[in-house]
């Protein structure tokens, strides 16, 4: 079983007391694009976001999909180089931003608050190579758990079908790299094993 992770959000009063702005985002918005340069840190208030980019056929790849109290797109804000992947908001959103020279003070006045970015990037980190190691297979099942290990991982219960997967098959299909047909059968046939269960076509794992 896979351990939750336990990353906490960045205090939104401590945010707002070094600039930190709310921003409202109508679904379907994107809050940056692949190619700008990073300058904003962003933890979402309310709504869902997705990382994605499309490749020269315009099929899209979603690389995560975040809820609230998470933040995205802060790792790029260490180097100087530019956004590799979209943002986009799949539902209407809150999200607060703070400038990335406010940020970074910040952390130079919060070290721990360094150390908490820091170790929450790196249980990402290593629960990502852990899921693109199940997506390397060419096996949709083994593709299909290593996400769904991956989604749980964030889930605070640990129990089987505890968990709701908040995502379309659609979506699905796009963060595994496989057919959404692909997708439907080899949900049912984890159904039938047991490992997940359906319920009003919401899949709990």
């Amino acid at each position: 079983m896979m351990k939750t992770i336990s990353c906490t959000k960045l205090d939104e009063n401590l945010l707002k007391s070094f600039g930190g702005e709310i921003k409202t985002h109508k679904e379907g918005e994107r809050i940056f694009e692949q190619g700008d340069v990073p300058v904003f840190y962003y933890q979402i208030v309310e709504g869902k976001v997705k990382e994605n980019n499309h490749d020269k056929e315009g099929r899209e790849f979603i690389h995560n999909i975040l809820g609230e109290g998470q933040s995205f797109g802060d790792s790029m804000l260490f180097i100087d180089k530019r956004y590799p992947i979209n943002a986009e908001a799949i539902t209407d959103c809150r999200i607060l931003r703070l400038s990335k020279p406010n940020f970074l003070n910040l952390l130079e006045k919060h070290p721990e608050v360094s150390v908490q970015i820091n170790s929450c990037m790196s249980q990402r980190m290593h629960y990502q190579f852990i899921m693109m190691q199940s997506l390397a297979s060419n096996d949709p099942m083994i593709r299909l758990t290593g996400l769904l290990d991956y989604l749980k991982s964030f889930h605070s219960d640990d129990n089987p079908q505890s968990f709701q997967v908040q995502l379309t098959r659609q979506q699905i299909a796009n963060l595994t790299g496989l057919r959404v047909e692909t997708v439907i059968r080899t949900v049912k046939k984890m159904e039938k094993e047991n490992t997940v269960k359906i319920d009003n076509r919401k899949i709990f794992y």
